[in-house]
């Protein structure tokens, strides 16, 4: 008799390997920044041996999790059913519109309900592979800093938080000469007279700063300089998180517009293509464009799936010797044009 058929007759929990997750708690989320942001649930498991860890998931991992197991185990007649089938608890559906923080908040008291249900149901179910996959602990998750996990700390503790003072008149700082309007949360608005205290210099045209408590990076051209960043703030050499440049481009049959767009990603990342083309539309407020990039020769070359950007990124990375590009900008570009505008491409024989 397999191991799964004796539990299943046996119902003994104690036949539970230890590494076996019984409970999981959602302890916060924490907001993903890149090509797109997302916020994803820190979940906090404990298994049958007493152990405990930090996974992080999406919420499209629980949904990709629940549909194969009702593939697997969902009866025909959920009033009648049989030996290798059981009815699972209802997974809070999908959210199409509104605040991404919002959204996610609201979902973690049924995602703790949904997950303390599912981790209640016979033991033999616990022991399938998807199930097991979904709550192990990853190296990636290892790699993680968990920054506050505020739902498991203790309501009594008390944090306090200090300040730390800024001498005004010695700090690095710059005036605003224009309104700015900022592409997403990584960018600062300012306003007009507008006094940016300055963190550290982003690439050659970028700055970073605070204002109004706000946080986040700038182009140069909008400020007029007060007081200059040391020269051991120069580019590449600051501390902290790194923001990379991507320069980026729509071509028109009007004519050029140029974006540098900066996102707090290492220059090593492949994104997808989707995220590539979400950014993009979000970026020009074009929804139907295409993306390309142009090969050694100079020619455009339309990309349509996550093989053809990795494709993209390898032959640019060929090239970084004979392109000179600031120190924390990527070693390839994109160009986006109109779906239906092929006269971009080199169609001679």
């Amino acid at each position: 008799m397999s191991l799964p058929q004796q539990l299943r007759d046996e119902s003994d929990f104690d036949q539970l390997p230890h590494n076996i997750p019984v409970s999981a708690t959602i302890a916060d989320i924490e907001e993903k920044k890149g090509f797109i942001y997302y916020f994803r649930f820190v979940i906090e498991v404990k298994t049958r041996g007493g152990s405990k860890y930090l996974i992080y998931r999406r919420y499209r991992e629980f949904f990709n999790l629940h549909q194969i197991l009702e593939s697997k185990y969902y009866p025909d007649d959920p009033d009648r059913p049989g030996p290798n089938t059981c009815v699972l608890p209802p997974l809070p559906g999908k959210v199409f519109i509104g605040n991404k923080q919002e959204i996610a908040e609201s979902r973690i008291p049924e995602l703790n309900t949904y997950m303390k249900r599912l981790l209640g149901l016979p033991t033999w179910f616990l022991l399938d592979e998807d199930l097991r996959m979904f709550f192990y602990q990853t190296d990636q998750d290892c790699e993680q800093l968990p920054r506050a996990l505020r739902r498991l700390r203790p309501p009594t503790r008390k944090v306090k938080t200090t300040k730390p003072k800024m001498d005004l008149f010695s700090s690095p700082r710059a005036e605003a000469m224009f309104d700015f309007r900022g592409n997403g949360k990584e960018e600062l608005n300012l306003k007009r007279g507008e006094v940016i205290f300055l963190l550290r210099r982003v690439n050659t045209d970028w700055l970073e700063g605070t204002v109004n408590n706000q946080t986040g990076i700038f182009p140069e051209s909008f400020v007029k300089i007060i007081k200059p960043l040391p020269d051991s703030d120069s580019e590449g050499e600051g501390g902290g998180h790194t923001y990379s440049c991507l320069r980026c481009f729509l071509l028109t049959p009007s004519g050029v517009e140029t974006r540098d767009v900066c996102v707090q990603e290492d220059l090593t990342i492949q994104p997808t293509y989707k995220d590539l083309l979400s950014r993009m539309r979000n970026v020009f407020k074009v929804d139907d464009i295409a993306l390309n990039y142009r090969d050694p020769e100079g020619d455009l070359i339309r990309i349509l799936d996550d093989e053809d950007t990795q494709l993209m990124i390898r032959e640019s990375r060929r090239q970084e010797d004979k392109v000179n590009r600031p120190v924390n900008q990527f070693s390839w570009e994109l160009y986006a044009t109109l779906s239906s505008d092929f006269s971009v491409y080199n169609t001679e024989a």
